[in-house]
Order: C-alpha cells, then sequence, then structure tokens
C-alpha cells in the first residue's frame, strides 16, 4: 500500500528511524482511506530549550480529491511531556491527521442534506394545494 510519501527536516539531521515511522504512519492512512493521494510532512526542530528540551513541530498535509487536510502540530508536546522527542511528536501529528481524515471520510459518506426548496407563502410541513 504504498503512498506518494514527501519527508522533508528543518533544522535537524535526516533520520532513518523518523523516516520508517512516517511511512509506516503514512501507510496506515492509506490504508484507512484508499483515495488518498499523497501524504507531505515536515518535521522541525524548534531552537533548544533550557527547561523542555527540544521541541520539535511535526505538519502532516494530507493530499485527497478534492482538497488537502493539513495538520500542524506545534510544540505543545512540551506541556504533556517531560522528555518530548521527535518520534512523539510525529506520533502525536499522525493520530491528529487519522482523526482528521475519518472526519473528512465520514462528511463525503453523508453529506449534509439541503433542505428542499420552498414556494413562497407555504409554510414548513405543509403541501401545495392542488
Amino acid at each position: 500500500m504504498n503512498v506518494n510519501l514527501e519527508v522533508a527536516f528543518h533544522n535537524m539531521d535526516t533520520s532513518p528511524s523518523l523516516e520508517t515511522l512516517i511511512a509506516e504512519r503514512a501507510d496506515r492512512l492509506k490504508q484507512r482511506y484508499d483515495r488518498l493521494v499523497g501524504v507531505r510532512v515536515v518535521v522541525e526542530k524548534q531552537m533548544a530549550q533550557h527547561r523542555t528540551g527540544n521541541v520539535f513541530d511535526v505538519h502532516v498535509e494530507l493530499m485527497v480529491p478534492g482538497t488537502d487536510l493539513v495538520v500542524s502540530r506545534p510544540a505543545k508536546v512540551q506541556k504533556r511531556y517531560s522528555n518530548p522527542d521527535a518520534a512523539t511528536s510525529v506520533r502525536d501529528a499522525f493520530d491528529a491527521a487519522e482523526r482528521q481524515l475519518q472526519d473528512f471520510k465520514g462528511k463525503q459518506r453523508n453529506p449534509a442534506r439541503t433542505p428542499l426548496p420552498r414556494e413562497p407563502g407555504m409554510t414548513p410541513g405543509t403541501s401545495p394545494a392542488e
């Protein structure tokens, strides 16, 4: 289930283990939604923080027919984890991407129903006189 995948690292060296994790998670997204065209992932290392250590921003862009879904996970993980690392940030970003893709898939399956047009002067629930 290969998906068109682009991975970029900013302010850090490329990591084969992170690339493997990203590829696995992208394949998992492809299994959940087979019309997924491509995935673009950017992992960015922020400036080193004195108290929290290294903080990583992860941006995931899902290319689906008709639109793109974008998930941006800035360095909020520092509040939840004592020593955040890039893998944790990647997992959180892909978890959010999965939720967003599921919502998108649900909206496609059950589009909002549009009300039938009414004639002017008719009250709701009545039919036109014949």
